[in-house]
């Protein structure tokens, strides 16, 4: 079994050099020479025929730390390479010798055409990013309470996109008063983003930091694409991923971040293929990349509006008011988790009230209890997970048993954890906490005896709604909210003009505008599990040939 520095820096050998040098150029580095500066965008892969790279990280604070070193045989380059977001890392020939540079344009063909040497690579750039991300690498910082929710908001953005940060917190870490006083920052203008080029940034909103990190993709918005899809979760990327293989000239757009729900899981155990398991964020980054290999575009945050139909373009309008053009649009949108019917929980959320648990969360609730609510798998995962890291995880559930609504395995899961504790037939009745969540009540379903729970955390997994507010004018919706398509279109949802020029039936992932697809979790009648998520999602794609045949 190859270690993971063996797969994240592999050295190639003469006959996968030899398959390279037609996509690159050769060319003489100079010791000291910088071959690209973290925040550069689209440079190529470089690989050390003779000499030596060195890749470094420059600190806030001006030292240079090394990341790696690459010899002859071997190669530069991370996940970046294809999303095309701006370096985090610095690369300069520490010995002098020469280099191939292959540009990122051509790499992507590199990877379709040659599957042997793209499976290296792909896997090399997989597995260092996951190591930049677990050893320490300093990223930029995040100043502010881990107890306000504009903190927890730009952390959590940062976490799910696989951006590496640290945060300073003001309640533990003393070095966070001194960078604000150094900065001349009040604590009250926290959270204070403080990037790796030494300038700061005071409590900027997740579209400015998504601008100051590389991340927001430049869109021609008079760029005609074959489809658009809404929503990055399973399905949108399954649905990206078949597209793009296909030849369609693919643009995935999503609001958060890409893996949707399924990117909060911790664990996903039970999804083909993975016996060991699966976080979501890690299925989640493989997913984009394999999109990405075949050509498809991502922009994260992007949330969509609207959408309509115009001259025979489907039209999607973002918030930043860029209109796409687009043949065919799928809307996988999918859904978000139900509140709570408690009052103060819109006040605490991302300040003690949470709707996922991942790594983030759990480095903030480390070694106290936290209360989960709900008795579905979501939970569950989340309950097993939260064990690992707090002194005691409050199982909150409505009914008498999890056999109803959990997986077998889960129940297992927790029946071995000492320190889980199941509160049957109970409900969540206050909170406690200014500012931040400090207690919470919990008492039986039929009233009466109350127990109080200190717990700075709580984590709410009761049931989800379609996220399809955007669509309410748009296409048809049953009476909650979800996606109607195919054989769940009336006659009269489909007594249209559109319908009339498409002159056919609804195809049966098709909803109630021709050339409009839903798959996942935000359709009508669909199973919500991740898997069957990514087979709507492929699916869908055969229907979009088959609108797009007939419409050419």
């Amino acid at each position: 079994m190859p270690s993971d520095a063996t797969i994240a820096f592999p050295t190639l050998d003469a006959r996968q050099i030899d398959a390279l040098r037609p996509r690159g150029t050769v060319r003489r580095t100079e010791a000291g020479e910088v071959l690209w500066r973290a925040g550069d965008r689209r440079f190529p892969l470089f690989v050390v025929l003779a000499g030596a790279i060195e890749v470094v990280e420059h600190a806030a604070n001006g030292e240079i730390r090394p990341i790696a070193h690459h010899s002859a045989g071997q190669f530069t380059g991370d996940v970046d390479m294809l999303t095309g977001r701006g370096a985090l890392i610095e690369g300069q020939v520490s010995e002098a010798g020469e280099v191939l540079a292959v540009e990122s344009s051509e790499l992507r063909r590199v990877l379709s055409d040659a599957p042997e040497l793209g499976e290296t690579l792909l896997r090399a750039f997989l597995m260092r990013r996951t190591l930049l991300l677990d050893n320490g690498f300093e990223g930029i910082k995040i100043i502010g309470s881990r107890f306000t929710p504009a903190t927890h908001a730009l952390a959590e953005f940062c976490s799910r996109n696989a951006v590496p940060y640290t945060l300073l917190d003001l309640e533990r870490d003393p070095q966070a008063d001194d960078l604000l006083r150094a900065m001349g920052v009040p604590a009250a203008e926290t959270p204070v983003v403080l990037c790796r080029d030494g300038r700061f940034h005071k409590n900027p909103t997740i579209g400015e930091l998504a601008a100051v990190l590389g991340l927001v993709q430049p869109m021609d918005p008079g760029e005609l694409y074959d489809l658009v899809v809404v929503g990055a979760g399973p399905a949108g990327l399954a649905a990206a991923v078949y597209a793009a293989s296909e030849g369609l000239r693919t643009l995935t757009v999503d609001a958060t971040a890409v893996g949707g729900q399924a990117g909060t899981s911790s664990r996903i155990e039970n999804y083909l293929g993975f016996p060991t398991g699966i976080s979501g964020q890690d299925l989640a980054m493989r997913a984009m990349v394999q999109a990405e290999k075949f050509g498809a575009d991502f922009s994260v945050p992007c949330t969509a509006v609207g959408l309509r139909i115009q001259g025979g373009d489907r039209i999607v309008r973002l918030d930043d008011g860029v209109e796409l053009r687009a043949r065919a649009v799928i809307v996988a949108s999918g859904i978000e988790y139900r509140r709570l019917s408690v009052p103060r929980v819109r006040e605490l959320e991302g300040a003690g009230v949470y709707y996922s648990a991942t790594e983030m969360e759990a480095r903030l609730a480390g070694g106290e209890d936290v209360v989960v609510v709900g008795g579905g798998n979501s939970a569950g995962q989340a309950a097993v997970f939260l064990a690992r890291h707090s002194r005691r995880v409050h199982l909150v559930i409505r009914g008498d048993e999890l056999a109803k609504s959990m997986s077998r395995y889960l129940i297992d899961r927790l029946d071995g954890l000492p320190n889980v504790t199941l509160h049957r037939r109970a409900v969540v009745a206050t909170l406690e906490g200014e500012g931040a969540l400090s207690g919470v009540t919990i008492q039986s379903v039929k009233g009466g005896a109350e127990e109080r729970i200190a717990a700075r955390a709580l984590f709410i997994f009761i049931g989800a709604v379609p996220h399809t507010g955007w669509l309410k004018d748009c296409v048809a919706l049953d009476a909650r909210g979800f996606v109607l398509t195919g054989t769940g279109l009336t006659p009269a949802m489909l007594d249209s003009d559109a319908w009339r020029v498409a002159n056919r039936p609804p195809l049966f992932l098709e909803t109630s505008l021709p050339g409009v697809f839903a798959a996942g979790d935000a359709r009508a009648g669909s199973v919500k599990r991740v898997a069957s998520a990514v087979g709507e999602g492929s699916m869908a794609i055969s229907f979009v040939h088959a609108h797009l045949g007939v419409t050419t």
